[in-house]
């Protein structure tokens, strides 16, 4: 998995300077007490099992089409995140996710573009992929076994969107791309951007190797050129270490992301995912 690679050799020279850090008291190198409930430096690696819900409208300032809202089969989704400590209190995370859906609907069924239609036997295609990553900075209330972060950062998106649809009818209808008898519209879309973020976190040690975490974001970006819109996220779980270094971390999470794009083309997607996210996680 090249992102987590990647991830991994820059986490190395931080794990370095943390490898005589123990997790869960005084930190001999730096004469400083670490929460039993962070760690000096973490990465894990999973997947995001979930069961996403898309709708996507297409077009442009005089006619559009929606998809309404379509649920898709459960996948994983390939996540990584990581997190690190400068002195006690002041933490730098980040977090990565990919989402790729093909989705095909065939039928009888009617396309309207204002005054225009198209009607008797249609179907949809639709490629999508979405890439989100974050990259945050928390400053951590607390020393004891329950300790609460807030802080800012910026997140990154891109979605990338194929259309195809077809009608089997005569269809003249230029602004939705419909000419002659074939009935057919295809586009492909491709935009990204990034935007400011919020972030909160609580962490619980029930134990030296066992710990509660909730963690929530939202990243959201304003104006009316190219890709704007919002992207929230949260989840709840606990993790476990049957080794002092490595352990598996379980939780449920959701996420909503909404998306639009004042221009020809892609003009709005709206991605609802929720499920588990199982992962394996190394601390130094």
């Amino acid at each position: 998995m090249p992102l987590a690679l990647a991830a991994g050799s820059a986490l190395l020279p931080l794990s370095a300077l943390a490898q005589s850090a123990s997790p869960m008291a005084t930190d001999p190198a730096l004469g400083t007490t670490v929460s039993p409930a962070l760690d000096r430096v973490s990465l894990s690696v999973g997947a995001y099992y979930a069961e996403p819900k898309v709708s996507a409208t297409v077009g442009n300032n005089f006619a559009s089409f929606n998809t309404g809202d379509v649920r898709a089969d459960r996948k994983a989704l390939p996540r990584i995140a990581g997190e690190f400590l400068i002195g006690d209190n002041h933490g730098i995370s980040f977090e990565a996710f990919r989402y790729s859906q093909n989705y095909s609907d065939y039928g009888s069924t009617a396309y309207t573009a204002g005054p225009f239609g198209v009607t008797g036997t249609a179907g949809l295609n639709l490629n999508f992929d979405l890439d989100v990553a974050r990259l945050g900075y928390r400053y951590w209330f607390g020393s004891g076994n329950t300790v609460f972060g807030v802080g800012a950062g910026i997140g990154y998106y891109k979605v990338k969107l194929e259309t195809n649809a077809f009608a089997a009818a005569s269809a003249n209808l230029p602004s939705l791309g419909f000419y002659s008898n074939n009935g057919r519209f295809s586009r492909q879309d491709s935009d990204d951007a990034v935007a400011p973020m919020l972030e909160i976190g609580v962490r619980h040690a029930i134990s030296p190797d066992l710990r509660l975490f909730f963690d929530a974001s939202g990243i959201r970006k304003g104006g009316s050129s190219g890709v704007h819109g919002s992207i929230y996220n949260a989840q709840l779980g606990a993790e476990w270490f049957p080794w002092r270094n490595v352990g598996v971390s379980l939780a449920y999470a959701v996420t909503d992301v909404d998306l639009k794009r004042d221009e020809p083309g892609l003009q709005g997607l709206r991605v609802k995912f929720q499920g588990p996210v199982a992962a394996v996680k190394a601390r130094f």
